[in-house]
């Protein structure tokens, strides 16, 4: 590979580590099947290794059959569905080889047992039984080490680098194991499995923040433009110490909320319990090991012995020369399986393993190889084709842009375009205005990345941006002969574009803030008189009304939390001084507080609301257009997450009511943003509307006699069919930020 001189290895650090470690554990298993069924082998009866061979190489097959079933049956899926099929595998990944490392960890010191019997067994039945049991065996580590090693591959953008480090870690596995087996080397097994177990568990952790950043960019999940932190403006993604943190850790320079409270629970959870669980094996291991066991991972054997093999047998790594555990006195279980095949042999008869496999062991090696090659194969061809339309294979260097790129057709287009520099950059695909029609917004060194678009008629160019190189553009190539009412490209959208509507937007935000105010003057006479039926009533009033100004996701920054705030977090909760806002009168009004409690508050949050007033045209509230089309959707978002869970009630049980005002301030914002959507996606300002009149319905259809009920006094249907209509209406809002996203021109 002419570009491997580029390649970021610090990306082939989880794979290599991931290989090592899955391919000693299979390699272990393997010496300690073929220990143990040549310690079962008697002169009268000898016990052949090659069902071992057999059934190691099925496995291998399966693993490789999968990872081509994977690779070919998400490379013809949507991007949308690929990040969803991709997260989804992610998280599973992730789950399976923490299940793996918590299994080792408590069943190190009896594995070489467990096989070992599973192998007299095995040995009783025929060598049938034996191909099973060294396939099962190997099969599992196999398709574990397989779905793991894909998602962190493609975690790392698709790089050469991981598949490398993958095969490295293969190769010093083998080689290891080879070692081991021979006893050419001393290893301490344990130590070796309990260390790189915590850096599986960092790299884990990685995946599962990319996996289900897949899955908020497919909408699976909510929160894609909740972000946490994005660096790319400030750091270089090519600076090394960048490099080596991606590349190890899986973390990227821009993560969301999401990503990062699962990286940190993740590795709060998971390390904690790994120390614990390994501390009561080591203690059954140290009460019951002899003072003379031989601290080292593998023993000599004396000459003549049969072939020995090792395996981590003790919790402090020790292991003898056949696997099994140290103990005194404690019997290796090697009579029980010599008496147990001296007992079948002298009624032995030919199984059918025996029977088919002796004169056709060719044959039968081929078909086991074969078998899940050919059904991989049939899987793959039954697989739809690609809907991306014609694939166009262009490539990037320090010079040139796609230059391979001469000529093409109408409709749906999809560009492999492969990176040969060594920089990260951004491609986008051009039309004539100079919108962009389709684009990669992040590719990496070495990385092969897909590039889709439905063309029109009208002339297109490839413009190439990578960090640290002058632009480079592709030749400009013509497209004809698109059918009439094909899509047409149109200018991307600008600031300027989403200010008028913007503007409208403030002013119904700053009237719904006078009702705000209007509201706390009537409640404030109510809370005067003890009124306290009328002051909850126009409590209601007054927190629908601030609904209605579009604060959503801690958009309006410190000034929206004091109007809005909750006690989660406060020193001393609901009573703690920083809790303040409409919150905090609704928590009062329900819990018997009176006016010398609760005056205070209302003039404070009457100066917090003419704070709001008099800044609301700021860019730290509502003055930058660029937020209307992420306010679009995450004013519903933020009331499924805090109205419908119920985290915002201190109370007044009025989730649904509240949600209703979300909807009001969500269809003001699209029917300002409609003529901007209906040039890039005709029909889905409609689908928009029927989706929140039928989330409307479903809010209605809880009241009781034309009173607002709250949801623990609400039949579960009308719950349910409440939380189905939020999510439907979601789907489709998620894809207004997507649509008027203001992309930066170079």
């Amino acid at each position: 590979m002419p570009y491997l001189g580029r390649v970021n290895w610090a990306e082939a650090v989880p794979n290599l580590l991931i290989c090592l470690r899955e391919g000693l554990e299979a390699g272990l298993v393997v010496t300690i099947l073929l220990a143990a069924v040549r310690k079962a082998a008697t002169p009268e009866r000898p016990v052949s290794t090659t069902p071992i061979w057999l059934g190691l190489l099925g496995a291998v097959s399966v693993a490789g059959s999968f990872a081509a079933v994977l690779t070919y049956s998400t490379s013809v899926l949507s991007s949308s569905a690929q990040e969803a099929v991709g997260g989804i595998l992610s998280v599973l990944a992730v789950i399976m080889v923490t299940a793996m490392i918590f299994w080792m960890r408590r069943t190190a010191a009896s594995l070489s047992k467990q096989l070992r019997g599973e192998v007299a067994r095995a040995v009783t039945l025929g060598a049938g039984a034996l191909v099973l049991t060294a396939f099962l065996a190997v099969g599992r580590e196999g398709l574990e080490t397989t779905l793991f090693v894909w998602t962190a591959v493609k975690a790392s953008g698709t790089t050469v680098a991981p598949l490398i480090g993958a095969a490295l870690g293969l190769i010093a596995a083998i080689a290891l194991c080879l070692l081991l087996y021979r006893q050419s080397v001393r290893f301490n097994l344990g130590v070796f499995f309990n260390r790189t177990a915590v850096f599986l568990i960092v790299i884990a952790a990685g995946v599962l923040a990319y996996g289900l950043g897949d899955l908020q960019d497919a909408g699976l999940l909510p929160g894609r433009q909740w972000v946490a932190f994005d660096l790319t403006a400030h750091i270089d993604p090519n600076a090394w110490w960048v490099s080596i943190i991606t590349g190890v850790t899986e973390l990227a320079p821009k993560m969301t909320v999401l990503q990062v409270v699962a990286w940190v629970v993740y590795l709060a959870v998971v390390i904690p319990l790994f120390v614990r669980a390994g501390r009561p094996a080591a203690a059954a291991v140290a009460a019951n090991t002899a003072p003379a066991a031989d601290s080292t991972a593998v023993a000599p054997v004396t000459t003549g012995a049969p072939a020995a093999s090792v395996a981590p047998a003790n919790a402090d790594g020790s292991a003898t020369a056949d696997g099994s555990a140290a103990t005194p006195a404690t019997p290796t279980g090697n009579e029980s399986v010599g008496a147990a095949t001296a007992a079948a042999s002298s009624a032995h008869t030919p199984d059918w393993w025996e029977r088919v496999a002796g004169p056709r062991l060719p044959i039968v090696a081929t078909a086991l190889v074969l078998v899940p090659v050919l059904a991989a194969a049939v899987a793959i061809a039954l697989l739809p084709s690609s809907e991306s339309g014609t694939v166009q294979a262009v490539s990037i260097t320090e010079t040139s842009c796609a230059h391979e790129w001469k000529s093409g057709r109408s409709g749906a287009q999809t560009f492999a375009v492969q990176n040969k520099t060594g920089k990260a950059g951004e491609i986008n695909l051009l039309n004539a205005g100079g919108a962009i029609v389709g684009e990669i917004e992040t590719i990496g060194p070495a990385t092969t990345a897909d590039m889709t678009a439905t063309l029109g008629n009208g002339s297109y160019t490839i413009a190439c941006l990578m960090s640290g190189l002058p632009k480079t553009t592709s030749p400009t190539v013509q497209i004809s002969g698109a059918a009439a009412g094909a899509p047409m490209a149109v200018e991307p959208v600008t600031a300027d574009d989403l200010t008028p509507a913007n503007n409208a937007y403030q002013t119904v935000a700053a009237q719904a803030l006078t009702d705000v105010s209007n509201a706390l003057g009537t409640l404030r006479g109510d809370i005067q008189a003890g009124n306290i039926a009328a002051a909850q009533a126009d409590w209601l009033n007054a927190q629908m009304a601030w609904e209605r100004v579009g604060a959503s996701y801690d958009s309006f920054g410190d000034a929206g939390t004091a109007v809005d705030g909750l006690p989660d977090g406060l020193p001393n909760g609901a009573a703690d001084d920083g809790f303040t806002g409409l919150h905090r009168v609704e928590y009062g009004l329900w819990h018997g507080q009176g006016p010398d409690q609760l005056l205070p508050v209302l003039d404070k949050l009457n100066s917090d609301i003419a704070g709001v007033q008099k800044n609301l045209g700021s860019d730290d509230l509502a003055g930058d257009p660029t937020n209307l089309p992420i306010r679009a959707h995450e004013i519903l978002e933020d009331a499924l997450r805090d109205h419908l869970s119920g985290i915002d009630d201190q109370g007044s049980g009025s989730a649904y009511p509240l949600t209703q005002a979300d909807i009001d301030i969500t269809r003001t914002v699209l029917d300002e943003l409609a003529p901007l959507l209906d040039v890039r996606a005709p029909g889905l300002h409609t689908t928009l509307t029927t989706r929140l009149d039928a989330l409307q319905a479903a809010l209605t259809a809880t009241q009781d006699n034309g009173h607002w009920r709250a949801p623990a006094q609400t039949p579960q249907p009308q719950r349910q069919a409440v939380l189905a209509a939020t999510g439907a209406a979601l789907e489709q809002l998620a894809r207004v930020p997507n649509l008027l996203e203001v992309r930066i021109q170079h």
